[in-house]
């Protein structure tokens, strides 16, 4: 690994692209079942690179391997509100033989990062940590206690990471009131102009388990209740179903964005007149119009000749904010009868006004670095540790802000083959997220 205590007065933007190559070259794959390798290596390296500038992280575990690290830097001004910047240190897995390059190599190529976890998110991982370690190497105080965290277990809904503290060491985030992590604060090309998107929402997360009982018995016969046949037709309707168009508040206010950038109007008959003005970003967008629900798993049988008395089926559902109870009936009734619904995880959604002294921060941070573009808020499709911390009260926003190139499919790059980022977007993260913590 890269050896930053021999760089001495080092910057953020000489360390951050270093940390996020050692940071991706420790294989923290999340198979969602425990059977990866944890995320112990990298919080190992993760609180050594904070202790060696002087400060005390506490590394901690939910279970064996899978690890957390959390530290607090106390700040000049006793009466505001603590702000959690957190990250996670675990990715998705990647199939070696589909990279054009070894996934846990962190190549730099052609003036990118390339490697799983590059943008998901040890980029927003090594931004943070090479912030902090400045403002502790210079003596910079943050206004407000700024409490580091880097959780395990993101990736399968946090259970093993930010949900297990929240539970189990909620002492950790006391006083904290807002909180910032990945999945916004990044650049698209809109209209000929350059926007930062600052996530402001997120959907509701829900992964249900439908299953159909019937009547078992040798494949030859005729059976008028078979429990494949129910659980298909009810996965076909689900699937096959349109959700209508429903614009929360920052949806909205996003599209009047677009709209001021573009000239072109939302028409909520045919959306695709305006989604093809965002680019790739599009793909982010247009899931957030509506609630969704996909069915992704189906499982029955154990025998060509055996008629199973039991099929299940996974659906992975999104929901606007508010709507949890609405979607599910849906589900319910487009399913019909003799089909039971049970929740595998349930997470809630997430909506907060783009307004305020912390989003007025962050824009301004982005101004400060990149003064020409606009800041426009959005609602993300996916959902972020930000919502374990909701449960202490802790508003959180999506902001790990890159200034990207135009013709790099970003969106793309979230659990996608070949995940890369840019070396100088790190460098120009690095720039906007130290003023804001300095500053905020």
């Amino acid at each position: 690994m890269t050896d930053h205590a021999a760089q001495g007065q080092a910057t953020a933007e000489d360390e951050v692209v270093g940390i996020c190559q050692d940071l991706i070259r420790i294989d923290t794959s999340n198979f969602g079942d425990g059977s990866g390798p944890g995320e112990r290596a990298a919080a190992e390296y993760t609180a050594g690179l904070l202790a060696e500038v002087g400060l005390e992280p506490e590394l901690f575990e939910s279970a064996p391997g899978r690890a957390s690290v959390v530290v607090r830097l106390e700040g000049t001004d006793p009466s505001a509100g603590a702000l959690v910047v957190h990250g996670h240190l675990d990715v998705v897995p990647a199939q070696k033989e589909d990279w054009s390059v070894d996934p846990f190599a962190a190549e730099l190529k052609d003036g990118l990062i390339w490697g799983r976890g590059a943008v998901d998110m040890k980029d927003m991982d090594a931004m943070i940590l090479s912030v902090v370690r400045e403002m502790q190497r210079t003596g910079t105080r943050p206004r407000r206690d700024l409490v580091i965290a880097m959780f395990a277990d993101e990736e399968a809904g946090g259970a093993y990471g930010a949900s297990w503290a929240v539970d189990n060491r909620p002492e950790l985030f006391d006083g904290a009131t807002e909180a910032i992590s990945e999945v916004g604060g990044f650049s698209a090309q809109i209209g000929g102009k350059r926007a930062y998107l600052l996530q402001t929402a997120e959907k509701g997360l829900g992964w249900l388990s439908l299953k159909a009982q019937g009547r078992a018995g040798h494949g030859s016969q005729v059976n008028d209740d078979n429990a494949v046949t129910r659980l298909a037709r009810a996965v076909s309707r689900i699937g096959d179903y349109t959700w209508p168009i429903e614009l929360t508040d920052t949806t909205r206010r996003f599209l009047d964005g677009v709209t001021e950038l573009t000239g072109v109007e939302f028409d909520p008959e045919n959306p695709e007149i305006l989604l093809k003005e965002l680019g790739t970003v599009a793909r982010f967008v247009g899931a957030t119009l509506q609630n969704t629900s996909n069915p992704t798993v189906l499982k029955a049988g154990y025998k060509d000749n055996v008629i199973p008395g039991t099929a299940e089926a996974r659906v992975d559902t999104r929901t606007l904010p508010g709507q949890d109870e609405l979607v599910l009936a849906k589900l319910k009734e487009l399913a019909g009868d003799g089909v039971d619904f049970s929740y595998i995880h349930h997470d809630v959604s997430l909506e907060t006004p783009f307004e305020g002294p912390l989003v007025d921060a962050m824009v301004g941070a982005l101004a400060a670095e990149d003064p020409d573009a606009v800041v426009l808020p959005y609602t993300l499709s996916g959902g972020t540790d930000n919502k374990s911390l909701s449960r202490l009260g802790i508003t959180g926003y999506g902001f790990a802000p890159l200034r990207l190139p135009a013709e790099l499919d970003f969106p793309a790059m979230f659990h996608g083959v070949d995940e890369r980022v840019p070396a100088d977007s790190l460098q120009f993260g690095a720039r906007v997220l130290r003023r804001l913590l300095t500053t905020y």
